[in-house]
């Protein structure tokens, strides 16, 4: 088993953001993870199963958080990593790590859909296992934070407020539930601008789990929330403000989603904040204003 020491991760009540949006709030800070986001517990997995197969190596594309983490996880296997991911469109901390601990890195002109376009090809040429969430063995393991969700609280929540980018994080947290017999709703969140939100974690344009997330919300209920710019940043704002956590901007979209209203008075509600705030210390200027 590649292991990091992944998984485990806190899940904390925000006492000031229960007061003040009037639920009972926690939030589950995946941030803790080894590589600073959820990404890991996926890709323990993904890529112990690449490394039983005789890969040699693994290949993703992203807009950061699976970059860091195929990294560090190739490296801990011996194995070779390629990320492919869109110019410019990658905060510097995630760049760092995956420069870090020896990757290469493909920069391709375009979109996210294109990085992972060449992540394929690449693929299907040398013999790399894909480790986006297209690859199954990446769902097996984000599953597991549903059971610690579970677990934590003692029960199950009202509602699960996430990030919503390419919907494999929902779909992983659907299928945890699933297994384990549970009923909620599921409130995935995206941004209105999503080509060029400055929360770069969910900046892909075509969710590659749209499927997937439409038929989890036919189980559970729930919606897909669209949030603005300024709630994004207001949401940001207030965790780290209110709270003293620093995720990085993507992780605050659940926040955005309750701070709308969009649950019941009351309600038990868990927000997944998917990563550190370290992983975009660029964005924090932004807090400011």
């Amino acid at each position: 088993m590649v292991t990091l020491g992944e998984g485990s991760t806190p899940l904390v009540r925000a006492d000031r953001l229960s007061e003040r949006f009037g639920v009972d709030l926690w939030l589950k800070l995946e941030g803790m993870n080894p590589t600073g986001s959820f990404k890991d517990r996926g890709m323990a997995v993904a890529v112990t199963r690449a490394l039983a197969a005789g890969a040699p190596g693994v290949v993703c594309a992203s807009t950061g958080n699976t970059a860091a983490s195929a990294a560090a996880y190739a490296a801990r296997a011996g194995l070779d990593c390629v990320i492919a991911h869109a110019a410019g469109a990658v905060a510097a901390g995630k760049i760092a790590q995956v420069r870090a601990v020896g990757a290469r890195l493909l920069e391709v002109d375009g979109s996210f859909e294109d990085a992972f376009a060449a992540s394929v090809e690449l693929a299907e040429r040398d013999g790399y296992t894909v480790v986006n969430s297209t690859n199954p063995d990446r769902l097996e393991g984000q599953k597991t934070a549903a059971f610690e969700v579970l677990d934590e609280l003692g029960g199950t929540p009202d509602v699960l407020a996430l990030p919503y980018g390419g919907g494999g994080n929902t779909t992983a947290y659907a299928l945890g539930f699933a297994e384990r017999g549970a009923s909620l709703r599921l409130l995935p969140v995206q941004a209105a601008e999503r080509a060029r939100t400055f929360a770069s974690a969910i900046r892909i344009t075509a969710p590659v789990h749209s499927e997937e997330v439409e038929t989890a919300l036919a189980r559970f209920g729930g919606e897909v929330v669209t949030v603005g710019e300024d709630e994004l940043l207001d949401a940001w704002r207030l965790v780290a403000r209110e709270e003293g956590v620093f995720c990085e901007p993507a992780s605050a979209a659940g926040i955005a989603a309750v701070a709308r209203g969009g649950v019941d008075p009351g309600a038990r509600v868990v927000c997944v904040l998917t990563g550190h705030g370290l992983k975009d210390p660029g964005a924090v200027e932004l807090l400011d204003r």
